[in-house]
């Protein structure tokens, strides 16, 4: 029996969580997921060993035909992202989902459970699939599983927006890609992958292109296709936040780079496009992230952010590419399938440890938050290493991907043409206005969230997570800072896979020379934390020697301050959203004072950032579809006569039109 086969009779297991008790639904999904990522594992890890792909499946199972199934290089590095980034997601989900028991059914967690394993599933056979067909049907897999997950609290109202919105957009992009396919089929014939490498030798390269970067750039989350990200992130459980940002919007960006992969022409302008928009989404998701109050919208606008840096890289490479410069292509690409990596880690650390935020205090509104760090130290610690991480400094993962994206850009920035060295330096300017205001950001998240007093009673009484919730965190801790560290075991690897994507000479250019300085960087940084965190335990001890009075912060000789007196989320970023109302829009509404109004009252002060993309081009057009169709509810009158005239109508219509050969 193939391990093809076993895999078929996991999917077909899968809808035993159905059927065990309810103590054991837990247990039996996380059996069926190991035996499905020891398999997929052992298939990427032996790609990773040979230049060419590995054929997994071509032959039948007890008479049932098996898709043709190849793994290459790409498809493994994705493989490895998306069974670790499931695993401690479904770990997590061990400990978060443990209050939701006494709320909902038996079924619900069956339902639940059995989407996070065909969404897992779904996944690693988009990576495998080698028709259009196939790939679409997974794909469509994908999108309900994801969808299914989103709506777990589907009792409340946002919830059920959010996911009904997710899963309109997913079809948008679905319909794109299958307009795609079948142009390709319309000129070769051929539904498979082969068959765009044909398509694109004969016809203009950029037109399908474009197709195909739209419906995949909706799943990734490239603006303006992103508005499903900020409302599907927040509405879902934690640890499914987590994943569906850690992994699932990157196979928007798998599709994109397997795209690329057969295009032959018009490259200089696809990268230019790429770039462009990628340097928009990494700034328009940061900016977006600093003004919002809620922390996993928060943290959903950073994965526009990273999707955009992301974006960046791939840009740089076809530029690379276009231009016939191998240093540029190599750390491009790099930089950029680099960070998908990094991306899931730091990103679902960050949803997994909002969702303990979110379990100890039942809010994510960062304005009734504070002072976590005294009950939650574990979780701030675990915070604080994902917001180093996700701002790129070293000497964590983020960094390495970051260095190489700008090595390239500054490396090669007076080895191209004025045109293109212009876009680079705009290029090198965007992402550093990018990291910079990701550091403020996440100041401003760790502060407001951790330190300081606690700002409503939700966060007075709140403890530690369980282990069940840290554990799987500090997994993703260590890995980020064995990428961080030793960048030169993973550089390598990475740019294998872009070598080997595009067919590209492995002599034409060593990105190892590079790793040495990345590594040094990185150790320097980390010399320096060790320093830092040996410096507090000396102050530790020194203090434990003696005895010490706490007391309230001085307050200038005022006695009755309060929480209301610190900084909040929205005074943090005051300033900043004044300087970037023209971008992000916001709006303030205070009670006027009047001239009478001698003493103080009670006033409300309201202030909101609704994203500007949202709102012009898809809830006005919403709102005036539904006003039209409103005005047509005057043909529902509840009479069948009126109904059986209108069937008349239409068919006499048919008619008429066929008599004079119109239709």
């Amino acid at each position: 029996m193939t391990d093809a086969a076993v895999f078929l009779i996991l999917l077909v297991l899968s809808a035993g969580v159905f059927i065990v008790p309810a103590r054991m639904k837990y247990v039996y999904t996380l059996s069926v997921f190991l035996a499905s990522l020891v398999i997929t594992s052992q298939w990427a890890i032996t790609a990773f060993q040979y230049q060419n792909p590995i054929i997994i499946s071509h032959s039948s199972f007890l008479k049932i035909h098996l898709p043709v199934m190849i793994i290459d290089r790409l498809s493994a590095f994705f493989i490895l992202i998306i069974n670790f980034t499931m695993l401690t997601g479904l770990v997590y989900a061990g400990g978060y989902l443990k209050p939701y028991q006494k709320s909902k059914t038996p079924v619900q967690f069956s339902l639940h459970f059995f989407a996070y394993l065909w969404l897992c599933f779904s996944m690693v056979m988009v990576t495998l699939m080698q028709s259009a067909f196939n790939f679409l049907v997974v794909w469509e897999l994908m999108t309900v599983s994801s969808f299914i997950l989103v709506m777990f609290d589907a009792e409340s109202r946002p919830v059920l927006k959010a996911g009904i919105n997710y899963l309109v957009q997913m079809h948008i992009g679905f319909i794109l890609l299958l307009v795609g396919f079948l142009i390709a089929e319309s000129v070769t014939g051929s539904l498979s992958f082969s068959g765009l490498e044909a398509y694109f030798s004969q016809k203009p390269n950029l037109p399908l292109f474009l197709v195909f970067f739209i419906g995949f750039g909706i799943k990734a989350g490239f603006i303006p296709l992103h508005t499903w990200l900020p409302l599907a992130h927040p509405a879902a459980p934690s640890h499914v936040s987590g994943v569906m940002s850690g992994v699932m919007i990157k196979m928007g960006i798998y599709g994109i780079l397997r795209i690329l992969g057969f295009v032959q022409d018009d490259l200089l302008t696809i990268g230019v496009i790429i770039l462009i928009v990628s340097v928009l989404s990494g700034l328009y998701g940061v900016m977006m992230a600093i003004v919002q109050h809620d922390l996993k919208r928060l943290l959903a606008y950073h994965s526009i952010e990273n999707i955009g840096i992301i974006g960046i890289g791939i840009g740089l490479g076809v530029i690379g590419l276009a231009t016939v410069n191998p240093v540029l292509t190599v750390l491009g690409f790099t930089g950029g399938i680099l960070h998908v990596l990094n991306h899931s880690l730091f990103k679902s650390l960050l949803f997994y440890n909002a969702g303990s935020v979110y379990s100890a205090t039942h809010t994510r509104n960062l304005e009734k938050l504070g002072g976590l760090i005294k009950t939650m130290p574990y979780s701030a610690f675990l915070f604080l290493i994902g917001a180093l991480a996700i701002c790129g400094l070293p000497p964590f993962n983020g960094f390495v991907s970051e260095y190489l994206i700008y090595l390239g850009m500054f490396k090669e920035i007076s080895d191209v043409g004025l045109y293109e060295a212009i876009l680079l330096l705009l290029s090198i300017v965007g992402l550093t206005i990018i990291g910079g205001l990701a550091i403020f950001c996440f100041t401003k998240a760790f502060g407001i969230v951790y330190l300081g007093q606690s700002r409503s009673e939700k966060t007075e009484h709140a403890v530690e997570s369980p282990k069940i919730m840290i554990i799987p965190q500090m997994a993703i801790v260590a890995v980020i800072l064995l990428i961080g560290l030793g960048s030169f075991m993973f550089i390598g690897p990475v740019a294998e896979i872009s070598l080997n994507l595009f067919k590209l000479d492995p002599g034409s250019f060593n990105v190892q020379t590079f790793a040495g300085d990345i590594s040094r960087l990185s150790i320097i940084g980390g010399i320096f934390i060790v320093l830092t965190i040996g410096i507090f335990l000396i102050r530790r001890y020194v203090l434990s020697k003696r005895t010490i009075e706490k007391g309230p912060t001085w307050g200038c000789g005022y006695t009755a301050g309060n929480e209301r007196q610190q900084y909040t989320a929205t005074s943090f970023a005051d300033n900043y959203s004044e300087l970037a109302k023209p971008v992000i829009g916001g709006r303030k509404e205070m009670e006027d004072i009047g001239e009478n109004d001698y003493f103080p009252k009670t006033r409300k002060f309201e202030t909101s950032n609704n994203d500007g993309i949202q709102t012009k081009y898809i809830d006005r057009p919403i709102s005036k579809m539904v006003g039209w169709l409103k005005k047509l509810a005057i043909m529902q009158t509840g009479q069948i006569q009126h109904y059986i005239l209108y069937a008349f109508v239409f068919m006499l219509v048919i008619f008429i039109l066929t008599w004079f050969n119109i239709i």
